[in-house]
């Protein structure tokens, strides 16, 4: 037992004996190791591990909700198709939401131009189809040939609402035509609608109408002093 034991003792020289490192400074030397670039060459980039997480979350969202949910997975899904299809349905029916036009809605936003060159403009576009800005340039025809005739008193940042509703007290007979154009142009103007032929031709009437209508100098002479 004891030859036993010497012989072991023997083959074990002193160079197969283990260091014993302390354990901070060996993970400080793990982690400096580890932290060289050829260890991260094939990580994700920030975008990456940002997008990581927010399908994380996604996903730990619906598992929540899902529990909750009659059907589970399933009927989420169904929730929120249903719930899509209302909303696509209210916003084709509605259109874009109506601003209501406040002073930085001005009828002319390009500077001060004639009836006559608005009618031009007008004409330039319905001849291509481009209805809107047909629309947009008739209605401004209108109203400069109203500041024209003294009818309106010309007034840096006037809206087609306004305009429209001078005009009308001057004009009783147009007054619901000229309120039905203000409101065709704030609908393209700022409802995001899309206006057509008949549309543009309803204001290419009222603008001849108005043209050929006379008011009264009681009538005139008090929408020109608003």
């Amino acid at each position: 037992m004891t030859a036993t034991g010497g012989t072991l003792a023997g083959l074990i020289s002193a160079d197969d004996i283990p260091l014993d490192i302390p354990r901070v400074p060996a993970r400080e030397a793990a982690e400096r190791e580890l932290s060289k670039r050829m260890y991260h060459e094939n990580d994700p980039n920030l975008l990456e591990r940002g997008l990581d997480r927010f399908w994380e979350w996604v996903g730990e969202l619906f598992a929540a909700a899902s529990g909750v949910t009659p059907g589970g997975l399933i009927g989420l899904v169904v929730i929120v198709l249903v719930a899509l299809a209302l909303v696509a349905a209210l916003w084709w029916r509605l259109g874009t939401p109506h601003r209501t036009p406040t002073g930085a809605d001005s009828l002319f936003a390009d500077g001060p131009r004639t009836a006559a060159e608005h009618r031009a403009a007008a004409a330039r576009h319905a001849a291509e189809d481009r209805w809107n800005q047909a629309l947009q340039e008739r209605m401004r025809a209108v109203v400069r040939s109203l500041e024209e005739r003294a009818l309106l008193d010309p007034r840096p940042g006037r809206t087609a609402d306004e305009a429209a509703a001078e005009a009308g007290r001057s004009l009783p007979a147009h007054a619901d035509g000229l309120r039905a154009a203000a409101r065709s142009f704030d609908d393209v103007t700022y409802g995001g609608r899309a206006a057509d032929e008949s549309a543009y031709r309803r204001i290419e009437e009222l603008d001849t109408a108005l043209e050929r209508t006379r008011p009264t100098l009681d009538t005139a002479s008090s929408g020109a002093a608003e």
